[in-house]
């Protein structure tokens, strides 16, 4: 697989998994306004991530499909930052994974539009618009627990233990990046460290919140080494294709 390939699976990955994480709030959300913007958010990604597999196989050129990547693909061939998969927790513990990764989202989106790829760029271009929102979204709520209740804020520190760990791989950057960088059609993820640095450090500010001191973080999701929640996530995800493999829709 080349390496642009491998580019638009990590980056699909990583939206539809964490799309399918949020989806699983519909019904559910703490009033109805909330479920219905999460449910919202879950469709943007999934969106998002239909527009890079489907780019993905039109570049390999075999029988592949958007449906091919999404639900045909066992835990190990999943490139998505391990982020992404963890369980959703408590709503302050969505928040927080949400805000973590719409924030890197922009930043890396950015970059995208400027891809020397047309198909990624526009990809980009229409995207950044939905996470824009996304990230103010969450920006506000992070705020509006950190900043709120005893309890609230009890619950933000609970989800920032849990979530913080997971977030330096988000900057890693190996060979694959290399090549998309050499080539001009990605970008690369540890130059994004910086801003996304500052956006966390800064909303965190605002809600009264201490960003953690630990630097170390719990890596492996690109190169496909996952948690044991992907699989669960996966079975329930992919069961009625792996069921029904030649069912038509």
């Amino acid at each position: 697989m080349n390496s642009k390939i491998t580019s638009l699976l990590r980056w699909a990955d990583d939206a539809l998994i964490l799309g399918q994480r949020l989806a699983e709030w519909c019904g559910h959300g703490p009033v109805l306004e909330q479920d219905i913007a999460l449910t919202n958010i879950s469709l943007d990604l999934i969106g998002q991530a239909r527009s890079y597999y489907q780019y993905a196989a039109e570049l390999e050129g075999s029988d592949s499909t958007e449906d091919t990547f999404a639900f045909h693909r066992d835990v190990p061939e999943f490139k998505n930052h391990l982020l992404v998969e963890q369980p959703n927790g408590h709503w302050g513990v969505t928040i927080l994974r949400q805000f973590f990764f719409d924030t890197y989202h922009f930043y890396l989106l950015e970059g995208l539009r400027k891809s020397n790829d047309a198909t990624i760029a526009a990809i980009a271009e229409k995207a950044i618009k939905e996470v824009s929102y996304h990230a103010q979204y969450t920006a506000e709520w992070v705020i509006r627990l950190g900043d709120g209740t005893e309890e609230s804020k009890a619950k933000m520190e609970e989800a920032l233990d849990l979530m913080w760990m997971w977030t330096p791989e988000l900057f890693e950057s190996d060979e694959v990046d290399s090549e998309a960088v050499t080539q001009g059609y990605g970008v690369d993820p540890s130059t994004l460290k910086e801003a996304w640095t500052q956006k966390i450090t800064q909303v965190l500010g605002l809600a009264t919140l201490q960003v953690p001191e630990n630097p170390w973080g719990q890596t492996g999701g690109r190169n496909g080494n996952h948690t044991e929640h992907l699989g669960f996530l996966l079975a329930e995800m992919q069961y009625l294709p792996k069921s029904y493999p030649d069912a038509k829709w």
